[in-house]
């Protein structure tokens, strides 16, 4: 079933044109090819079919970039499309709908964080070496600040070292979760930064650049995730490893705020593209209610069935409201943006995962196979609420929010 975009009223001719071409190419060159685009990448298939998936993914690569929607996430001088923020978010709900869309418009994560980093952050030389082989497909990254002994959820515990000797950087630490560990060239690494090894203290926030062919880069494991043997997301141990003070990611101290550059807007994106595969699932539940037959008529005439319909129209009208909320006031410079990112990380998973559900109920065993996209959705709609964040630090980020709010004398501005 093709995603159904009309022009949204209020909307600016610009963003409801991307909308509309993006839509386009989706329903014209991806959902009627999803099974020979993918599916041919895993096993059990010839080499000929491996052929045409790869010349069907340049072909609509090529029409991508014709069309002049080529990586959004990147200004022109890069190859992007240099739009703002919000036309970026009303586009990730789009390309969310089919497999694999974001990939064959340019955003690939890893990537696309590191790309939007290094254009924030790198210095020309850094662009040059790094960002432009990035953007051409020349070299893939991974992003590594995720440490097995520390919290997750507490990037300020993070103990991987940097310790300056000379005119290097000498890195050691273990760190799991490195996005796209098996393939890349390069990672970006979050550390702790000294100046000597007698320096006190923890040491202050820094990435950088690490290429993974150096020596003592050793990549342990691609970790099994969801009971697959492995993935790409690995774990790392950096073993006296040393990169040229130049392989520095901005200053000394921007660690910090460059990872929360790259998650806030992580997160508004994250739950535009949970939108975005709530309405592929909400219309896969519609259009097996309306076929399937099953006790002497179809499912749409059963209340049960009836009463997933009405909850999850309200789970994805409620996710997207909030969403586009949220993305307006980051948009603003809002100072309330924070709590509004909280909100939807808490509450767009819990509801992708209940709209996901009642699809799979609806599609029965089917629901699970592989034939349909709905098991994978499931699966990533849970770990959803572990990355970037886990639910519980939101939801206390949200109250100390909102109390401190009221504290100063004030009400919380529900309508702004």
């Amino acid at each position: 079933m093709p995603i159904t975009v009309t022009p949204i009223a209020g909307l600016s001719d610009d963003i409801n044109d991307i909308r509309l071409r993006t839509a386009r190419i989706v329903n014209e060159k991806i959902l009627p090819n999803e099974a020979l685009l993918w599916h041919a990448r895993g096993s059990g298939v010839t080499e000929e079919e491996r052929a045409e998936a790869k010349a069907l993914r340049g072909e609509i690569q090529a029409k991508v970039k014709a069309e002049g929607l080529w990586a959004p996430h990147l200004p022109p001088e890069y190859g992007g499309m240099g739009i703002d923020f919000m036309a970026h978010a009303y586009m990730n709900e789009i390309l969310a709908y089919a497999v694999g869309a974001a990939s064959l418009f340019g955003v690939v994560a890893p990537n696309s964080g590191n790309q939007t980093i290094l254009v924030k952050y790198g210095t020309e030389e850094q662009k040059k070496k790094w960002l432009l082989p990035l953007v051409e497909g020349t070299m893939q990254s991974g992003f590594s600040m995720t440490e097995p002994e520390n919290a997750g959820s507490d990037p300020r515990s993070i103990q991987t070292t940097a310790i300056r000797e000379g005119d290097e950087w000498v890195l050691n630490g273990h760190k799991w979760f490195t996005s796209n560990g098996l393939a890349a060239d390069f990672f970006i690494v979050m550390c702790r930064v000294k100046e000597s090894k007698d320096e006190e203290g923890p040491g202050r926030m820094a990435q950088i650049i690490v290429p993974t062919s150096n020596p003592g880069v050793i990549i342990e494991r691609g970790i099994g995730i969801w009971g697959s043997p492995k993935s790409d997301h690995c774990e790392v141990r950096y073993d006296n490893v040393r990169v040229p003070l130049d392989n520095l990611l901005g200053q000394v101290g921007d660690g910090h705020r460059a990872a929360q550059d790259r998650l806030g807007a992580g997160r508004i994106f994250h739950c535009m593209n949970s939108v975005g595969q709530m309405w592929r699932a909400f219309d896969l539940m519609i259009e097996r209610l309306l076929t399937r037959e099953v006790h002497g008529g179809l499912l749409k005439e059963k209340q049960f069935m009836q009463g997933f319909v009405a909850d999850s129209y309200m789970d994805l009208q409620a996710a997207r409201l909030m969403t586009i909320h949220a993305a307006e006031k980051v948009d603003k410079g809002d100072p309330q943006a924070r709590t509004e990112i909280s909100a939807i990380k808490v509450f767009v998973p819990a509801a992708y995962s209940r709209v996901v559900d009642r699809a799979i109920q609806v599609w029965g065993a089917a629901g699970v196979t592989n034939d349909l996209p709905l098991a994978q959705m499931y699966l990533g709609a849970r770990t959803l609420r572990l990355a970037d964040g886990p639910d519980e630090v939101h939801r206390i980020l949200i109250a100390k929010n909102v109390l401190h709010h009221y504290e100063k004398g004030e009400s919380w501005d529900f309508a702004g």
